[in-house]
């Protein structure tokens, strides 16, 4: 039987999500008293978890003025990035071996993708970022590598906010994720492993660089 959540914990999580959602945007100042008058709790609790997102690389606390969402670095969305060439590519050097897997594979990409587009179209920023995660981790899984997922899935929370940064009210942008999925479906499908790899970094560096420049 699974422990309730602590008081900060509550506030850790709900932070969190809003940091990772964009809902408090890189570079914003906020209080601890925010989270008190939100929450309903006493300063305590907060205090714990900012210290907590602080810990993680989060925040940065300021005494008496409050906490600084840390803004994405320009080294650290390169190491990102080439994180995820690496391992995706990898696994689609695994799955390229079979054409059944490759196919099959396809066929739960452009699944996934048309959840996408069905989000976009409901202007849903959420289920979107969440499934664009969903896709490239399937990549990934589909490889049969236990621990390279578990790496992969690491990144999974400096990926969402990255991606949310991109396409927060931007239809056209989430519009070219759409499409650059589609494309590397069909790259899956034809078993290219080369191509699939030059694709995924050019979706990348669409997205992020756009997100970096805005």
């Amino acid at each position: 039987m699974s422990q309730p959540m602590s008081a900060s914990d509550q506030v850790y999580r709900h932070v969190r999500e809003l940091i990772l959602d964009g809902q408090i945007g890189s570079g914003e100042l906020i209080t601890e008293g925010q989270f008190v008058e939100a929450t309903g709790l006493s300063r305590t609790p907060v205090r714990e978890a900012f210290l907590r997102l602080e810990a993680e690389g989060w925040l940065k606390l300021y005494p008496k003025r409050g906490a600084l969402v840390v803004p994405v670095q320009p080294e650290e969305k390169e190491q990102v990035l080439e994180a995820r060439q690496l391992i995706e590519t990898h696994a689609m050097t695994t799955i390229a071996a079979s054409a059944d897997a490759a196919q099959a594979l396809r066929r739960r990409l452009l699944d996934i993708t048309e959840q996408m587009r069905v989000a976009m179209d409901a202007g849903d920023i959420e289920t979107f970022t969440t499934l664009d995660a969903e896709f490239h981790l399937v990549i990934v899984n589909s490889s049969g590598n236990d621990i390279l997922a578990d790496i992969y899935r690491g990144l999974r929370d400096r990926l969402r906010r990255m991606t949310t940064r991109s396409v927060w009210h931007d239809k056209t942008r989430m519009q070219a994720i759409v499409t650059d999925h589609t494309d590397l479906a069909e790259i899956v499908s034809q078993r290219d492993v080369a191509a699939f790899s030059t694709r995924l970094m050019e979706h990348m560096r669409s997205i992020h660089d756009r997100a970096h420049r805005r």
